[in-house]
């Protein structure tokens, strides 16, 4: 996250102080800038909208096509009399649902940080309205820094800095995408261990070492790409970002 400091009230950039020393041109000045600025935030709301939209249809379409898979294989169990030939069908099915599952959870992943450049360019422009108009900033119920603080409060994470969960990483929409996925890969590790004539227990074991092992690389993947993004797009694109902490994001 961003560490600038957040102490006071914003200052009056020169510009805007010029502005309103100018009489009535500097007025309609101050209008256009704060239109231009409005439309960049409502541009930013729209985009934050879609992008978890896209999010939410893609965790659907993976559940559903997870509970699709689970009654196909409840189905073609008996018929085939779970010989040979059903353990193919179970690889093969369970096979595609992992590559969905693995691909929505990169997609929310880079969904969540997508949400954080949105929030932090919305963060700064409700900081640009309190530079022309300073004191509206008390009205906000979002927001205005690019600090810790202001980008928790638009989150309306309010507890982010002074009492963080510890589990809140693992009730996210990607860590529940990831834990599930991590379990079909773990069911496929076992059923292959299986049919290659291992016993039950080495079987279950080597599921067990898969899911967990698949749940650490989620996490690790994670939080590489969250450092990664941000320093990437947040501070090399953004106007006035500073320094930031990958661990200090709020995803959904």
């Amino acid at each position: 996250m961003i560490e600038r400091p957040s102490a006071g009230l914003p200052e009056a950039t020169p510009a805007a102080a010029t502005l309103r020393a100018g009489g009535g041109d500097a007025e309609a000045e101050i209008a256009r800038r704060a239109q231009f600025l409005t439309t960049e935030h409502w541009s930013l709301l729209a985009t934050r909208s879609m992008s978890w939209n896209e999010a939410f249809s893609r965790t659907s379409m993976f559940l559903s096509t997870l509970s699709a898979a689970t009654v196909a294989l409840a189905l073609a169990g008996p018929a085939m009399s779970f010989g040979s030939a059903f353990a193919l069908f179970a690889l093969i099915v369970l096979s595609v649902t992992l590559f969905l599952g693995v691909a929505t959870y990169v997609r929310l992943v880079q969904v969540n940080n997508e949400d954080l450049y949105w929030v932090t360019g919305m963060n700064m422009l409700r900081g640009e309205y309190a530079k022309l108009s300073p004191g509206v900033q008390e009205h906000f119920v979002t927001g205005w820094t690019l600090d810790v603080p202001g980008i928790a409060r638009t989150f309306a994470a309010f507890d982010v800095t002074s009492n963080p969960s510890p589990w809140h990483a693992l009730i996210t929409t990607p860590a529940i995408v990831g834990v599930i996925s991590s379990a079909i890969a773990g069911v496929i590790s076992g059923l292959v261990a299986y049919n290659i004539g291992l016993e039950h227990l080495v079987g279950i074991l080597a599921g067990i070492v898969v899911f967990v092992g698949a749940v650490v690389l989620s996490i690790a993947y994670g939080r590489r790409e969250s450092r990664r993004y941000i320093d990437r797009a947040i501070e090399q694109r953004l106007p006035d970002a500073g320094g930031v902490d990958g661990d200090a994001s709020t995803p959904d």
